[in-house]
Parts: structure tokens; sequence; C-alpha cells
């Protein structure tokens, strides 16, 4: 490289580079024990692998057993309230209702509050098989909790409800101090 005033040897810089945009240079790592999303998606995973094998053979899996839980429930007057509730996209839920009424699980009738919507409801049939498998993704949710002893795993599981549900919900279901002492207490 002649004339280029670059000798052969390693260059280096001598001024200081910034971190990545949105990094902070200073702040130590998240300690295992203190990382909320790594935890709950340990436990997502955990989840989504013990339930999927109870639930196998039932439509859509998890996704299919959550949707015909909450139309027992009977709390969502449609199909577009059920997607809602659940974080589902309508269209997926479309196909997924579809399935549940091919299984004999759930029928579409009319909303006798708004002549526009369907309402899902759940038929005989729909009923027994949740009560079917229900224990056995009850087992399933206990093998994922089985670092906790059964107080903790009853206080986390009413707790993580209560996060899920938001503010509203949240405020009607009580301090969460007093679910943890009434749960520890007994």
């Amino acid at each position: 490289m002649a004339g280029s005033g670059v000798s052969g040897a390693k260059r280096t810089r001598t001024t200081t580079e910034s971190p990545p945009v949105g990094a902070a240079a200073t702040a130590p790592p998240v300690p295992e024990e203190d990382d909320v999303g790594r935890a709950l998606g340990v436990l997502l995973r955990s989840y989504r692998e013990l339930v999927a094998g109870v639930l196998g053979d039932f439509p859509h899996g998890p996704r299919g057993y959550q949707t015909l839980a909450e139309v027992v429930r009977g709390e969502q007057p449609s199909q577009l309230a059920l997607a809602t509730r659940l974080g589902i996209d309508r269209t997926v839920m479309t196909y997924l209702i579809d399935d549940l009424v091919a299984a004999g699980l759930v029928r579409r009738e009319p909303n006798p509050d708004d002549r526009r919507q369907r309402r899902v409801v759940a038929t005989a049939r729909g009923r027994r098989a949740l009560a079917a498998v229900c224990a056995r993704v009850a087992e399933a949710e206990d093998a994922v909790l089985a670092a906790l002893d059964p107080a903790e795993r009853e206080v986390f599981r009413r707790l993580l409800v209560k996060a899920a549900c938001g503010s509203d919900a949240a405020r009607d279901s009580g301090d969460a101090c007093a679910i943890i002492d009434d749960a520890l207490a007994t």
C-alpha cells in the first residue's frame, strides 16, 4: 500500500465506542432469580409440552381446550368476544369453532340479546369431554409447578390469574398479601 500512509501494523481505535442504542452500559445483568420473563418462558414451554401431550387428540390441542373451557363458563356472548378474550385472531377462531362443532363439542345458536350474533354453546358431549380432560390437565399443571409445595401452587395460581386478569379484575379479587396470608395460614 505504497503512498497510503498505512503500515502493515494492526490498526487500533483510540476513541471509545458507544454502546448500541438501548443498551445500558453500566447496568448489571438481571439475576436469573429476578428475570420474570425468563421464568414465565420456562414455565410456558413446560406447560405447552406437558398439556399438549394430555390433549393430543383434542381438536386444536390446548387452544381448543381453552376455548371449550371458556364456552362452558358461558361469559362470552359471541365468537368475536371469545376470540378477543383468548387473544386468538377472529379468522382462526372461526376455523377452531368449526372444528369444535364438527367434533360435536359445541354448537352455534342465535344470540337472544343480539340477533346479528351467534353464540357458541357447549353441548353435553363437550361438557363431558371437558370434565374428562380437566383432571389430566390439572395433573400436568402440577407437574409444571412441581418445585412448589401444594400451598405455594395455590398461591401462585391465584396470583397468576389475578395478574392475567388486568387491573379491573385485580381490584375485585382482593389484596395479594391477604391471598398469600390466607393460603399460608391453612
